[in-house]
């Protein structure tokens, strides 16, 4: 047989083989929409998987990798630095350009990336009314992490210069708070300025403490923003939630309301409170940002880009270390063939869940299969051989980037979906993938 000949053996091999190795994605696309295992067996399969990758990436690429930078004259210092900034590099751009896909839309894929993906939209949608919530004495002196019910509740409004927000004598029905602009409190006999009140302050707090009606007269000096909380809703809240009834009961006394005019809590850390405790989404809530991810621009395209970054730097170490079936990195393959299973079962679900037809999901993930091949051929192809420094450094920067693959995606999710458990998995996958090193190193 000719080396030509050989050649193309080999590399139809190799992406054959890199075909076989992502063809779970398909098995994982069928469990997730037609034949739903239980979550914590798919858990446990995507954390064993991890633990298995981790083996492979310390033996096989790590400490591999170094020792033959050592054999061609490397110390050990400038061995272990040249790995380490391979995996390094792989690591930050697996995950500024995961991070930036996710933007787009590809967080869809998994549903713990949609989560953080969702919550961390959350968080950036209330911020700036949680600036200006925490300027008003009254709420901020209410428990930061009893704020989240407040601010569905939230309404904006908008008042022009010289308008009448209330007049003396008028219900308590709200209270308001200035996002913009500045309103003026006047006297209620003589129409005087008492006072002037500015971005973030609150005016007509009483009101969510009494009965009683209004006691000065609020008039637009400029232009201004208001957000009312209006009474109904809050004591609707008060309703609902005991724990703030009590809090609010206990500022009703004139000697509170001094208290609460003290400025005795720091609003940046009652705002950093407040933030942390909007970690949750309502169903409605879920729905909304589904159909946002979805609908954004390239959503789809983000998705198959995210498929493809997950798949490139696995597939490329099995062709760079593949010069015969003998020489197979066994644990690798089986950390990518296995961990494709539950991590294409929960984003075939996710991605119904967000609209899709059962026939795009399979399309988005045949993107993989097709990744697979390429990849493994490329591996082959340009960074084959450990004799080469680039070669070596090549595949730790694949390598840095599978390891961040399996901090970013497959643990969190494997905690997703089967909570402090995968503990154990996790643990076994490594311990099979060192058995594996073991036989495969000492001669038997």
């Amino acid at each position: 047989m000719t080396m030509g000949g050989r050649s193309l053996i080999e590399i139809a091999a190799v992406g054959l083989l890199g075909l076989a190795t992502t063809s779970s994605v398909m098995l994982g696309a069928v469990l997730g929409l037609y034949l739903p295992f239980p979550k914590k067996v798919l858990a446990g399969v995507l954390a064993f998987a991890a633990g298995s990758l981790i083996a492979a990436l310390a033996i096989e690429l790590g400490f591999e990798g170094a020792y033959d930078l050592v054999r061609h004259g490397a110390s050990v210092r400038g061995a272990w630095v040249s790995i380490a900034g391979g995996f390094a590099a792989g690591a930050v751009i697996y995950y500024v350009t995961s991070l930036f896909l996710e933007q787009k839309g590809a967080a869809l894929r998994y549903p713990s990336r949609f989560l953080e993906y969702a919550l961390d939209r959350k968080r950036r949608a209330v911020g700036e009314k949680l600036a200006l919530l925490s300027k008003c004495d009254l709420l901020r002196h209410l428990p930061a992490e009893q704020i989240e019910p407040l601010l569905d509740r939230v309404q904006e409004r908008e008042v022009r210069a010289g308008e009448i927000v209330f007049r003396t004598g008028d219900p308590g029905d709200a209270l308001y708070i200035i996002a913009h602009g500045v309103v003026e409190v006047l006297n209620s006999s003589d129409q005087h300025t008492l006072a002037e009140l500015g971005d973030g302050q609150a005016f007509g707090e009483m009101a969510l403490l009494s009965e009683g009606t209004r006691t000065a007269t609020i008039r637009a000096k400029t232009d201004t923003q208001l957000l009312t909380i209006g009474k109904d809703d809050f004591d609707r809240l008060l309703a609902e939630d005991p724990f703030v009834d009590e809090q609010v009961r206990k500022l009703s006394h004139e000697r509170a309301i001094a208290n609460l005019r003290s400025g005795d809590v720091n609003p940046a850390l009652w705002v950093q409170m407040a933030r942390e405790s909007v970690d949750r989404l309502s169903r409605s809530e879920e729905h909304r940002l589904l159909q946002e991810a979805k609908q954004g621009k390239g959503a789809g395209l983000a998705i198959v880009f995210g498929n493809i970054l997950d798949t490139i730097p696995g597939c490329l170490v099995i062709g760079a270390k593949f010069v015969g079936f003998e020489s197979l990195s066994l644990t690798l393959i089986l950390g990518i063939f296995l961990g494709g299973i539950p991590e294409a079962a929960a984003s075939a679900t996710m991605l119904r869940k967000a609209g899709y037809s059962d026939r795009t999901i399979f399309l988005l993930w045949a993107s993989v299969l097709v990744t697979g091949v390429v990849a493994a051929v490329a591996g082959k192809l340009f960074i084959n051989g450990s004799e080469s420094l680039a070669a070596v450094l090549a595949q730790a920067v694949a390598g840095g980037a599978i390891l961040a693959l399996v901090t970013h995606a497959m643990i969190p999710e494997a905690l997703h979906k089967g909570g402090s458990g995968i503990v154990l998995p996790a643990v076994g996958g490594f311990l099979f993938a060192l058995y594996l090193a073991l036989v495969d190193a000492v001669p038997t």
